[in-house]
Formats: C-alpha cells, structure tokens, sequence
C-alpha cells in the first residue's frame, strides 16, 4: 500500500466521507470524456479552487454534485482548505506547492478510478 491506499482507507472509515459515491450520470461524463481529460479538470478546479492561500469562500467552493471530481473532492477530504488541514496535514496559511497539488490530483484519480470498477 503507498500513501494514498492508506488515505483511502482512513477516509472509508468516515461516515461523512464514504456517503459520496459517483452516479450513474458522473460515470457516464467520465466514459464520455476519458480519464485524461477528467483529470485536467482536476488539475485546473484544484489550481483555482484550492490551491491559492486566500480562497474568499473557503469550505463553500466546492459543489456536492454534477461533476465527477466535486464528488471525490468532498469524498477525499480535499474540499476545502480546512478538510486539507485536518486530513492531509496541508498548512492552509500559504499557497499550495506542485507536489501538493499533484498529489491531491492522484488522490482524486485513484479514487474516481476504483469508483468506476
């Protein structure tokens, strides 16, 4: 298991957390568009999302539904800059680095990609 499988596993465990699953209409966007493309937008909604140090709505940027990867935002704990902090130990006092939003992107893939199996 690497760091991620662990993290996973950690937030199964959270009742919060494990209630989100993707529907049928988030898996067919996914199928539409490809995994690749899911994750640019991964990439681009945690660069404008999540990563500046100031985020103005902090803990209400991210919708619940309509999109695969607000899904496994909220489901992997990476919503908010307050869930980074609290889950990931993500200081939210300062910009997020490359490796940081790298790995918050793995996080969301992994975890859309076991959803689809």
């Amino acid at each position: 298991m690497d760091d991620i499988d662990i993290m996973l596993l950690k937030l199964s465990t959270s009742p919060f957390r494990s209630k989100f699953t993707l529907r049928n209409k988030e898996v067919e966007y996914i199928r539409k568009k490809g995994l690749d493309k899911i994750e640019e937008q991964a990439e681009d909604i945690i660069k404008t999302r999540l990563a500046p140090e100031n985020i103005l709505n902090d803990g209400r940027q991210t919708p619940m539904k309509n999109h695969p990867v607000f899904i496994a935002m909220h489901a992997t704990a990476t919503c908010c800059r307050n869930c980074l902090f609290k889950w990931h130990h993500i200081d939210k006092e300062r910009n997020l680095t490359d490796e940081e939003i790298n790995y918050i992107v793995n996080l969301i893939m992994r975890y859309i990609k076991r959803n689809l199996e």
